[in-house]
């Protein structure tokens, strides 16, 4: 017997129109979003669109930040530099964990040897 596994968040699985009442937007909004490139929807065999959790999430984030002033092409920079933010943090956190395989508990000072630092004050005149 197998088990049902429900499908994770990046899953391509609302239609449009359920897309567009959890975001709060109007299915006409997911179109154009779609067409510039802000969120992509997957597409069904017959040229459907669909939405994840992830997407709906994501065009939550938009509505918000479009009501709060920021234009359309703000808005992909926003996306843009907070997708690097979460690479580079994962791309860090998997450099820290080989640094600690590598070098073994014991050698972790010897890595990251306390530095001291000295704040130099210019005085006034």
């Amino acid at each position: 017997m197998s088990s049902f596994v429900p499908p994770g968040p990046d899953a391509k699985v609302f239609v449009i129109s359920i897309a567009a009442e959890l975001s709060g937007l109007h299915p006409q909004t997911l179109r154009t979003y779609d067409r510039l490139g802000i969120v992509a929807a997957g597409r069904t065999a017959g040229g459907g669109r669909r939405y994840s959790v992830r997407d709906i999430e994501l065009l939550q984030m938009v509505a918000q930040l479009t009501a709060e002033g920021l234009g359309l092409e703000g808005v992909k920079r926003v996306i843009h530099l907070e997708n690097q933010v979460a690479d580079l943090t994962d791309q860090v956190a998997s450099l820290q964990a080989e640094l600690r395989l590598a070098a073994g508990p014991q050698n972790l000072p010897a890595l990251f040897p306390a530095q001291h630092v000295t704040v130099w004050k210019r005085k006034r005149r």
